[in-house]
This record gives structure tokens, sequence and C-alpha cells, in this order.
């Protein structure tokens, strides 16, 4: 019975809504579509548009969050850099004092070492003459003793008198001066 009225309204050459192998079928599609594009538009699209939105949304805070970061890490490394800088500065400033340190102590070690090689040297030097005045004493005391054995020789006699050793004394103390010797009186 379908049949019916379609053949009828395709043989008549007219227009028939019914049928869907011309314009009727874009018809329909046409109805269909503007019927559905509310539903469609409600249900589908505006969770897609939303989804859209949020996502734009988060890429732009992800970018600005990325630039806030990237800023920060700048300015991080700026204070690093500048931290680093003022630590170079302190460490030479460490370095300069310390050698001024070691300069001073260089410097008091060689004035000391220079004092006490001073008194190491006049202490030497006195220690030489007074050796040398005890060596020069005792040999001028057995030069007396010789002398005085000589002149037992000579004279034949034994020559002990404390005035004839005063005498030879004398005569080897102004032979060592260089100043002849007093005369005796007999």
């Amino acid at each position: 019975m379908f049949h019916l009225p379609i053949l009828l309204a395709s043989e008549g050459g007219g227009f028939n809504p019914l049928d869907l192998n011309g314009i009727g079928g874009t018809f329909w599609t046409l109805v269909i579509f503007a019927i559905a594009l509310l539903p469609i538009w409600k249900l589908v699209m505006g969770p897609v548009t939303r989804a859209l939105e949020a996502r734009d949304e988060a890429a732009a805070a992800g970018l600005a969050a990325a630039q806030k970061a990237s800023e920060e890490a700048q300015n991080a490394r700026a204070a690093v850099e500048s931290k680093l800088r003022d630590a170079q500065v302190e460490a030479s400033k460490i370095l300069d004092a310390a050698r001024g340190r070691a300069e001073v102590v260089e410097r008091e070690l060689k004035e000391t070492a220079g004092r006490e090689a001073q008194a190491l040297l006049t202490r030497a030097k006195s220690e030489i003459k007074a050796e040398q005045d005890k060596a020069l004493a005792a040999i001028r005391t057995q030069v007396v003793e010789v002398s005085m054995n000589a002149a037992s020789q000579v004279l034949k006699r034994r020559v002990d008198s404390a005035d004839d050793r005063r005498l030879v004394e004398e005569m080897v103390a102004g032979a060592s001066s260089g100043t002849a010797p007093k005369g005796r009186t007999s």
C-alpha cells in the first residue's frame, strides 16, 4: 500500500516529500539536520567548545608559567653569578690579607733571625776574645817560666824570686804590647 502513493507521485512528476530518491530525500535530510542541530549543539558542540577553550586556557597558563619560570631561572642565575663574584672578591681579599700577614711574618722572622745571628756573632766574638786572652795569658806564663828557666841556666843559679818573676812578666808584657820594660834597681 505504501507503494501506491509513491508510484502515483513519481509518475506525475511533482514534488513528493515521501520519495526518498529525489528531492524528497534532500528535504528530509535538511529537516532532520535542522531538528538535530540544537541537541547536537547543546550536547556535543558545547562540551567540545568548552574543552577546547579549557585546553587553550591551560596552554596559555602553561606558557605564562613557563615564562615566569624562565624569568625566575634568569633571576636565580643572576643572583648566583652575583654571589659568585662576591665570593671571588672576598676570596681575593682573604688571599691578599693572608699574603700581607705572610709578608709580615716573613719580615719578622728575618729580623728575628738577623738579631739572633748578630747576637750569636757578638757572643762568638767575645768568646773568641776571651779564649784568645786566656791563651795569651797561658803563653805569657809559659814564656815567663821558660825565661826564668833560661835565666837560671845562663846564670847557673836558680832564679825564682818574686822580683825576678815580676821583671820577666813585665818584659813579656812589654814585648807583646811593643813597649820597653822598666829598668830594675838593685
